[in-house]
């Protein structure tokens, strides 16, 4: 991958470029299974036969320029999962070099590798810049022992410093993630923690409201009253003490639960509030595909369980589960969800472009007027601070007021 530049050049969060092509790469497998967690996770105390994966992503990277065709260039490549800090660097290296005989890279392009504190190792992130990635995201979620205990994580505080110190030393960008509005967490707690956070350094944080997803071992404990999450208005305390305190070091919100100093925005992150098209591969990743130079977009997803999409790729060329072709009314309210969630907000004269709707000036006029809106700056639409908390019911109102409208018709 040595045409690949190590430093992205990020546009800013306000950027209305083209939010370019990405591929998400997902490995399903981790050490344990987290209690909160509902994202396609899977444990294998066996292991797995890491050859017969990567030439399994192979194969379902080849389908996907099928469809998508080869005149792409690719801004941005995640991995994600699961915990892909397990993968061996040459399996990265290897799947990386793929994406390269398929699409052109961006010479800017971010490359993302998500990583468990437990499972870094100087050489292994070594071998992972080494293979081209640029840039990694920590999953640190607490810095106390007891909580990372409650949350069922392997790693110890000290081992998530470790993780950070080398992180730092190895690319020139990293972020970690923390969970916050835990039971029983106080506003003064978690002051005291994100302030240590924010003292790392990092140029970007995701800060994410526990929540808790239907069907995990959280999700359980909750109906029966044994985990009792803050009330809305403690956690709406929660949220303002974290707007404060990034804020106050340059770290502003860009999305719902990401910050970051200016030009430091996940490039992949934005690719998807943004409605850029990206190619998902591997057990349990969706994409949104699109023909270079096409307007509209098809839905896949793949088949979750890891053995069972092995073994369809194996036979098939590809583990999709589904593939449709998205309606005009479907990427519009796709559009309003994605786009409302970062603080530049929709761009509206994309969406006119793209969908041929927008939302009615009427409904518009009277979110504004609720304080849940901005007026409307440029032709972009963006909740307030306030509106972001709610945001779910103001996605819905919009929606359900679409009216067409051309692109040239959109103020900009």
């Amino acid at each position: 991958m040595s045409n690949v530049s190590t430093m992205p050049c990020l546009p800013a969060a306000g950027d209305h470029r083209d939010p370019g092509f990405g591929v998400y790469v997902h490995w399903p497998f981790c050490a344990q299974k987290c209690p909160y967690c509902d994202f396609n996770s899977h444990v294998r105390h066996a292991g797995w036969d890491e050859a017969r994966y990567l030439a399994a992503y192979r194969r379902e990277l080849d389908s996907v320029a099928e469809r998508t065709g080869r005149a792409h260039a690719v801004s941005s490549i995640f991995f994600g999962g699961g915990t892909p800090s397990l993968m061996q660097p040459a399996t990265v290296a290897a799947i990386l070099d793929h994406v390269a005989q398929l699409w052109s890279i961006d010479t800017d392009a971010e490359i993302t590798l998500e990583a468990n504190p437990g499972s870094v190792e100087a050489e292994r992130f070594r071998g992972y810049r080494a293979a081209g990635v640029n840039r990694v995201s920590l999953g640190v979620q607490s810095l106390d022992d007891e909580q990372l205990r409650r949350l069922g994580r392997v790693h110890t505080v000290a081992e998530a410093m470790t993780a950070i110190e080398v992180a730092r030393r190895t690319f020139d960008r990293f972020s970690f993630d923390l969970i916050y509005a835990r039971p029983g967490q106080s506003v003064a707690a978690w002051r005291r923690e994100l302030a240590a956070a924010l003292a790392f350094g990092s140029d970007h944080l995701s800060l994410y409201q526990l929540t808790i997803e239907p069907d995990t071992p959280f999700a359980a404990l909750h109906r029966s009253g044994k985990l009792v999450t803050p009330e809305p208005e403690a956690a709406s305390d929660l949220y303002d003490v974290t707007q404060e305190l990034t804020e106050a070091v340059g770290l502003p919100a860009y999305e719902i639960s990401n910050h970051a100093r200016p030009g430091q925005e996940s490039r992949h992150n934005l690719l998807y509030w943004r409605y850029g098209a990206y190619a998902g591969v591997g057990p349990g990743a969706h994409g949104r595909l699109a023909s270079a130079g096409a307007a509209s977009r098809s839905a896949t997803s793949t088949i979750r369980n890891p053995e069972a999409w092995l073994a369809a790729v194996e036979s098939a060329g590809h583990g999709f589960s589904e593939e449709a072709a998205l309606s005009h009314a479907e990427q519009a309210d796709e559009m309003l969800l994605m786009g409302l969630r970062i603080t530049a907000g929709l761009d509206l004269g994309a969406m006119a472009a793209l969908t041929g709707r927008v939302p009615s000036q009427t409904t518009i006029t009277r979110l504004v007027g609720d304080g849940l809106l901005l007026p409307p700056v440029e032709g972009r639409l963006a909740a307030t601070r306030r509106g972001r908390l709610v945001l779910d019911w103001i996605v819905t109102e919009l929606a359900t007021s679409l009216v067409p409208r051309m692109a040239s018709t959109m103020a900009r």
